[in-house]
C-alpha cells in the first residue's frame, strides 16, 4: 500500500503525462468522430463494424488480450436481416494481488447530420471556445477513449499497473444494446468471475462545472389502454351511443391529477422511505432552477425548490400520458365517432416498486373508473414494455475511491446524484454479474449528448482522462 506522499508524487508525475499529451488525446478523439458509426440507421452498420475494429485496435496496442465475440445477426422491421457488430471483451493484467476494474462503454452513436442544425459537421472533431464538437464526443467515444488514455499513460510511463483492466465495448447501445444482456449471462461465470468492480462512463454531471457521481436511475412501465366499437357518423349516432374516445378520455383523466400527483391507489405505497441521510445529500448539490427552467423551456415548475424538484424527478415515480392512436389527428375537421382508440402512457418507477404489483394496481384502477361509466365498450390494459429502476450503495468503496479521485482533480467534492431516466446497462450489469457498478461521468450537463452540437470541453476531457487515472490509484489504495 502506497504512503499519501507518495501516491501524490505518482499523481503529479501522471497528470503532467496527460497535461503535455493532449494534443496527441484529442488527435484521438478526432479519428473516432470521424466514423459514422451511427447503429440507428441500417446503411451506416459497417461503420459501426469499423468502428469496433478501431477499437479492438486500440486496446490492444495497449498490451490487452482482445476477443470479438460475434451476437449473430438482427431481423428489422421491414424484413431486412443486419449482422449485429460484435461486443469486445478485453482484459489487461492479471495480478491476484490487484483488484480488477471492468469498464464498459460504446462506440455506436445517435444519428447527426449538418442540415439539423449542426454549427460544424458532426463527424469532424471542430475545436471552438475550448469545447470539442463532435457527434460522439461526451457519448461516449470521449469517455471510452479518455479510460485508455489514462491505462496508455501508466505504460508510457513504465508504472506498474494499480489495478486489473476488463474491458466491455458495444456498438448497439444507441440501438437498445441488442444481444448484450443474453451475452453478460453466458461470461457471468467465466469473464466475469473475477471481476470485483463494473465502472460505467456513459452519463453527465448534473452541472457545468461541478462533477457529480451517478448512484441510481428510475425504471419505466409503459401502458396501453384500448377501448373500442366501431367507427360511427357522429350525426345519425351522436348523442345515443357510448363513445370509446369519451371513455378513454374519462380513462386518462383519472391517472394522474394537475399536481403531478399519481391518483393510482396504492402506487406510492413501496416507494422507498426517504431516509435522513438521503435527503442530506439534496442540500449539497448544485443545481439551478432557472437554468434548468430556461433549458426546457418551460414557465414554471410542479415544485419551487430544489430539493422537492430533485426528490420528484429521480426518487418519486412519475406517469406522463404519451398519446392516442386510433383518434383522428390530421388538420380539418372529420366527423367520425372514432371505433378503437388507444391510450398511451408510462410511469417511472423506483426502488421497491415491483413492475408485476404496478402492473396490477394500473389494470384493477382503470377497470374500476371504466366500470362506473356503464360502458358496452371493450376495454384492454397491458404493458408491453418495463425496465427496472436502479440503485447502487453510496457507501460502497467504488464511490470512496471515485469520490477521492474527484477530490483531488477537481479539489472539491462531486454532487452524489440519480437520473430520472432509465439506464438499462447499470441494472443489468448489476443484475447479471451481481458485481458493484458505479457511474463515474466525465461530461458536463451542457454536452449536448443526443442532440445538436454535442461536445465535450477540452477541459472535461483531458482532467477526466486524469480523474480515470487517479480512481485506478485511489481503488488500488483500498484494497
Amino acid at each position: 500500500v502506497m504512503s499519501s506522499s507518495s501516491s501524490s508524487a505518482l499523481e503529479t508525475e501522471i497528470f503532467q503525462y496527460i497535461d503535455a499529451h493532449q494534443s496527441d488525446f484529442i488527435k484521438d478523439l478526432k479519428e473516432w468522430v470521424a466514423v459514422e458509426s451511427d447503429s440507428v440507421q441500417p446503411h451506416l452498420r459497417k461503420e459501426v463494424m469499423r468502428m469496433m475494429a478501431l477499437a479492438a485496435d486500440r486496446l490492444a496496442e495497449l498490451g490487452a488480450t482482445v476477443k470479438l465475440v460475434s451476437l449473430g445477426s438482427h431481423q428489422l422491421p421491414d424484413g431486412q436481416v443486419l449482422p449485429l457488430p460484435s461486443v469486445i471483451l478485453g482484459e489487461l493484467g492479471k495480478d491476484p494481488q490487484n483488484p480488477t476494474v471492468c469498464f464498459y462503454g460504446h462506440v455506436d452513436v445517435q444519428p447527426a447530420k449538418k442540415g439539423d442544425g449542426w454549427n460544424t459537421d458532426p463527424y469532424t472533431l471542430t475545436e471552438i471556445d475550448g469545447n470539442l464538437y463532435g457527434r460522439g464526443t461526451t457519448d461516449n467515444k470521449g469517455p471510452v477513449l479518455a479510460w485508455i488514455n489514462a491505462v496508455e499513460t501508466f505504460r508510457a510511463l513504465k508504472l506498474a499497473m494499480p489495478v486489473n483492466f476488463k474491458f466491455v465495448i458495444e456498438g448497439m447501445e444507441e440501438a437498445g444494446s441488442l444481444g448484450l444482456e443474453k451475452l453478460l449471462e453466458e461470461e457471468s461465470q467465466s469473464f466475469f468471475s473475477d471481476v470485483d468492480y463494473i465502472v460505467i462512463s456513459d452519463n453527465l454531471w448534473l452541472s457545468n462545472k461541478k462533477p457529480a457521481l451517478t448512484y441510481g436511475s428510475r425504471g419505466n412501465a409503459c401502458f396501453f389502454v384500448e377501448c373500442g366499437s366501431k367507427d360511427l357518423h357522429s350525426g345519425t349516432f351522436g348523442g345515443i351511443v357510448h363513445e370509446p374516445l369519451l371513455d378513454l378520455v374519462a380513462l386518462l383523466d383519472s391517472l394522474v391529477d394537475s399536481t403531478g400527483h399519481i391518483q393510482i391507489p396504492g402506487i406510492y405505497d413501496s416507494v422507498a422511505a426517504l431516509t435522513e441521510e438521503e435527503r442530506k445529500l439534496y442540500g449539497s448539490i448544485e443545481f439551478d432552477l432557472e437554468e434548468h427552467r430556461n433549458n426546457c423551456g418551460v414557465k414554471k415548475f410542479l415544485y419551487d425548490s430544489k430539493e422537492e424538484i430533485l426528490l420528484h424527478l429521480w426518487r418519486y415515480p412519475s406517469l406522463s400520458i404519451h398519446g392516442i392512436e386510433g383518434a383522428f389527428h390530421e388538420p380539418g375537421i372529420k366527423t367520425v365517432i372514432p371505433a378503437k382508440v388507444i391510450g398511451k402512457f408510462s410511469i417511472r418507477q423506483v426502488p421497491h416498486m415491483d413492475l408485476s404489483v404496478v402492473k396490477k394496481q394500473v389494470v384493477e384502477h382503470l377497470e374500476g373508473v371504466f366500470s362506473k361509466r356503464n360502458s358496452p365498450n371493450k376495454l384492454k390494459v397491458s404493458m408491453p414494455l418495463g425496465a427496472k429502476p436502479w440503485l447502487a450503495d453510496v457507501n460502497d468503496l467504488l464511490y470512496k475511491a471515485a469520490r477521492r479521485a474527484i477530490k483531488t482533480v477537481f479539489g472539491e467534492d462531486p454532487d452524489f446524484i440519480r437520473d430520472g431516466s432509465t439506464i438499462p446497462v447499470a441494472r443489468m450489469f448489476q443484475s447479471v454479474t451481481q458485481k458493484s457498478v458505479m457511474m463515474l461521468p466525465i461530461g458536463a450537463a451542457d454536452a449536448g449528448e443526443h442532440s445538436q452540437n454535442e461536445k465535450i470541453s477540452r477541459h472535461n476531457y483531458i482532467e477526466g482522462t486524469k480523474l480515470f487515472a487517479a480512481f485506478f490509484i485511489e481503488i488500488s489504495k483500498l484494497h
